[in-house]
């Protein structure tokens, strides 16, 4: 912790009551963290708790306080106090004539994720929602925090700043700002450096290949671009929290601060590198777009209930858009990466049948029972509003660059949301958004937004790309298998189904999802195999598939289709105009 960031506690009122958590980890192997919670000048009969059911930028209620044992209150001689739970995460004590209460609690911590806790013998990371009670109507009072590491060598980093003169203590200004300030506490490898005059620090914990001098000044690079588009950084101090993890990857946003996971071994390839830059640019530009630019319904966060919104494909979607553009002018890739990229997107969407079924608001505003929640229906049904969202702000930025040469872009529309709501944080309502929008395309949008956002019509890519000597199309393979509709995964020496698509000639037949495949025409085959098998037969050839439904031996009879393409890309037209070389040039760099 630097000392720029070490405060003096204010100076509170003799009757306002105070908050104090003490988060200890005596024994990390066991992955508990040992919460104590003490409340000075309390004046009420009842104290109430309640602990978050979610956090900010995830958005599933995860019911964190099914993670909490070992419950128990005192009074400041000691003596027990009666409580008792109300609800799932509510929690109340007898507090008559006690004006000092502590309370202790045990945190189970053994979940890797950037929205969770975790807590073995190499570290302690935590995010508030998940382990802090807060209490109704002192919501705005300010909380300190002091860590006891288990070792004299662990150490901590948090984007809180720390409270002079008191180790490993540190001040939120009230309960939202502890929720939004993760710790990482342990051995972890910790870097300082600064961007644009401010302080920045990366913490990595794990073992693997990250090497952080490389990643630092790609960091600082993307940093840059984002502040010269925002008009500068709304931060003194910023912390980038990286773990290494065994696989997978995600990110979580906080206002001064970001977690990334990421594959202990995903930095020496290129385009696995590139991913990462991405999640960087992705979260990195979550402070301004969702942290502060906020849609009216996370305004004020109500961390009891779900908050629901149809404009995360904003929020998230035109992140994403982002999070593909800001490398490239950084300089991280060149123009054909990011269009190869593009292509990857596309062939997301454009490969998922609930693309025409579920509009992009709706994905939004069902986010809390949906995106989270995935169901072997899931592909049919619905769209993630990550994917559609951010191509919708793709065909947003084209159409507004398209109209006016360059001289507009999306990236106007960041900024004026910037000025208008992000730096009072003022919610904003889709009306609101809608009109920015169109204010800076000068033009009526109403028809897109019904059409594209509120509805399921196709998105017309080849129309918003052709300006700019660009084209959509399905990247030819050769032996293409005909089209069967489902999908298959080995689990444990069976073949499973995992999805069957709509309509298709597999689900027409009644094979469903959780099907085992057994053979095609009475020859025994495997996830691998499918596709070479199918090579076998013509579209209108009709197969026999055998599987097991629910243990139950049956043969469909199945009529193949014409194949459907798998993969898309974005290439250039054989014979640009000068004018579409220009709009090119003017939006991505190059030609």
């Amino acid at each position: 912790m630097t000392e720029a960031t070490a405060i003096r506690p204010a100076n509170l009122s003799n009757t306002a009551p105070a908050i104090h958590y003490q988060v200890a980890m005596p024994q990390p192997e066991s992955h508990l963290f040992e919460v104590e919670l003490r409340v000075e000048n309390w004046q009420n009969a009842v104290l109430d708790l309640k602990m978050p059911v979610w956090t900010p930028g995830s958005y599933l209620v995860r019911e964190y306080s099914k993670h909490l044992q070992n419950f128990s209150s005192t009074s400041s001689d000691g003596e027990s106090l009666n409580w008792q739970k109300l609800s799932k995460n509510h929690w109340q004590l007898q507090t008559a004539g006690r004006s000092e209460i502590t309370v202790r609690y045990r945190i189970f911590a053994n979940e890797l994720t950037v929205r969770t806790n975790h807590l073995d013998s190499t570290h302690g990371y935590f995010n508030g929602a998940a382990l802090f009670f807060f209490i109704p109507g002192l919501e705005q009072q300010p909380i300190r925090v002091k860590i006891v590491p288990p070792r004299p060598e662990w150490r901590v980093t948090t984007p809180l700043p720390q409270v002079s003169g008191e180790a490993n203590t540190f001040y939120a200004t009230d309960f939202d700002t502890l929720v939004d300030s993760p710790f990482e506490i342990g051995i972890h490898q910790l870097y300082d450096f600064e961007i644009l005059g401010k302080p920045h620090q990366l913490a990595i914990w794990g073992e693997g290949n990250a090497d952080a001098q490389r990643i630092i000044p790609d960091i600082q690079k993307i940093v840059q671009i984002e502040a010269e588009m925002f008009e500068g950084l709304p931060y003194d101090r910023y912390v980038f929290l990286l773990h290494l993890a065994s696989q997978g990857a995600g990110g979580l946003e906080h206002k001064n601060c970001c977690t990334l996971n990421y594959s202990r071994l995903g930095f020496r390839a290129k385009d696995k590198y590139n991913q990462f830059m991405e999640l960087v640019a992705h979260e990195f530009f979550h402070l301004w777009n969702v942290k502060r630019i906020r849609p009216k319904a996370l305004e004020v966060f109500d961390y009891e209930n779900e908050n629901y919104t149809p404009s995360l494909w904003f929020s998230e979607g035109a992140t994403s858009y982002y999070d593909l553009l800001i490398p490239l002018r950084a300089g991280i890739y060149d123009t054909k990466t990011f269009l190869a990229n593009l292509g990857k997107e596309l062939t997301r969407f454009l490969t998922t049948p609930g693309r025409l079924v579920q509009p992009v608001s709706e994905s939004s505003f069902d986010a809390w029972i949906k995106l989270y929640r995935p169901d072997a229906n899931s592909g049919n049904s619905q769209i993630s509003y990550y994917v559609k969202g951010e191509l919708i702000s793709l065909l947003l930025d084209l159409l507004i660059r398209a109209r006016h040469e360059n001289k507009r872009s999306l990236d106007d529309v960041m900024r004026q949301m910037w000025q208008q709501f992000g730096k009072e944080e003022i919610g904003f309502t889709p009306e609101q958004l809608q009109q920015i929008i169109e204010s800076v395309a000068g033009d009526d949008l109403s028809d897109f937004f019904k059409r594209y956002v509120d509805g399921t019509e196709e998105l017309p890519f080849e129309e918003y790309l052709e300006p700019f000597g660009l084209r959509l199309e399905p990247e030819i393979e050769e032996d293409l298998p005909p089209y069967l509709g489902i999908t298959v995964k080995s689990q444990n020496g069976r073949e499973i189904i995992q999805f069957v698509e709509y309509s298709s000639p597999a689900q027409l037949a009644g094979i469903d999802a959780n099907d085992e495949l057994l053979a095609i025409n009475g020859i025994r085959v495997s996830a691998e195999q499918l596709s070479d098998r199918l090579k076998d037969y013509q579209p209108g050839n009709a197969i026999a598939v055998s599987i097991f439904h629910q243990d139950q031996l049956r043969t469909c009879n199945v009529t193949l289709d014409e194949p459907r393409p798998t993969r898309y890309q974005v290439v250039l037209l054989e014979n640009p105009s000068d004018a579409q070389k220009q709009n090119l040039t003017g939006w991505l760099g190059s030609y």
